[in-house]
């Protein structure tokens, strides 16, 4: 049996992605330090990749990652890997992790 190795945390932000022929909106509904799982009307392809921008509630600036690759694919649904993040929103990341997991 294989672990996740980061803790998913159930959460509702607006999301908005983009690549090179892909665009669109979504709910991003679990989040990790290593990535999310995003519901969407717009089809993404296994193996897409990504920036992703979060908007969390309170906050004014959106979450930045800048590369993030499509792990799977299912129906109006998919989940990516956070590859690369500025160091800033990568220590955002963190914090918000680690604020949501108490």
């Amino acid at each position: 049996m294989q672990r996740r190795r980061y803790l998913r945390i159930r959460v509702e932000f607006r999301s908005t992605f983009s690549g090179e022929q892909i665009e669109g909106e979504g709910k991003l509904m679990d989040l990790s330090l290593g990535g999310c799982r995003i519901a969407s009307d717009v089809s993404v392809a296994t193996g897409t990749t990504l920036e992703l921008r979060v908007f969390v509630p309170g906050v004014d600036s959106p979450l930045r990652i800048d590369q993030a690759r499509v792990r799977w694919a299912r129906g109006r649904a998919w989940g990516a890997e956070f590859i690369r993040l500025p160091a800033e929103d990568l220590a955002r990341l963190r914090q918000l992790v680690q604020d949501l997991n108490q």
